[in-house]
């Protein structure tokens, strides 16, 4: 065990451990910041190329080129997002008090991957009537997916704040000749976009709490083999 001097008294410090289990915990929070961040890039690359077949957003023709060229910052960008609000949602869990206790299991969260995929297929295939009974179906979807698989005060509240600040950032984006979408109908983008922004928060939240409880479980397993 490493020992170092307290410079007033000369006693030995015993800081072995402790360096020890900083060392540990940011080695945690880097894999699992790595393992939200392919999430996102992954969960990016499915969804974009629904909404480029359905030409809901105006890429070029291509669908391969559009993904890996055009649109090649769209990927990280949904990546950083999800390593953000993956370590997120734990850390506000431990803060509020409030921890998520509901269906933790991977298959549980395999299923809300499923429905949030689901709800972005929904946005992309199926023809409505018009854009507000779209985005009441999948404002319903959304809410119901939270219900389903979250139910936290703090899921639903960072959820909304997430989602309207992104489809602020994508407003601006649209503004500014980023990329646009083929039928606008609300200040330059779709109306049901944060619906489908909420939807992707609380999927990738209950991911980073699932990784969060499972990492938590090994340091207790070892913690008792100690």
């Amino acid at each position: 065990m490493a020992e170092v001097s307290s410079p007033s008294s000369g006693a030995p410090m015993h800081r072995g451990p402790y360096i020890s289990m900083i060392t540990n915990r940011t080695m945690n929070l880097l894999i699992r910041a790595a393992m939200l961040f392919m999430v996102g890039v992954f969960l990016a690359l499915v969804l974009n190329l629904l909404q480029v077949q359905r030409n809901v957003t105006l890429f070029p023709p291509d669908v391969i080129s559009s993904i890996f060229s055009s649109a090649w910052w769209v990927p990280p960008c949904c990546g950083t997002a999800a390593a953000l609000i993956g370590l997120l949602y734990p850390c506000m869990d431990h803060r509020l008090g409030e921890p998520h206790k509901l269906k933790r299991e991977w298959s549980n969260v395999m299923r809300c991957v499923a429905v949030f995929v689901g709800i972005n297929h929904a946005s992309a295939k199926v023809d409505f009537a018009n854009n507000v009974q779209l985005s009441l179906t999948l404002a319903a979807l959304s809410v119901g997916l939270w219900w389903t698989f979250d139910r936290s005060r703090s899921g639903f509240g960072l959820g909304v704040i997430i989602a309207i600040l992104a489809t602020f950032a994508t407003q601006l984006l649209v503004y500014n000749g980023v990329f646009q979408y083929t039928s606008p109908d609300f200040l330059y983008i779709r109306s049901w976009l944060p619906c489908i922004f909420f939807a992707g928060v609380i999927t990738v939240g209950n991911i980073g709490r699932q990784l969060a409880l499972y990492e938590y479980k090994v340091s207790q397993e070892k913690t008792h083999q100690d």
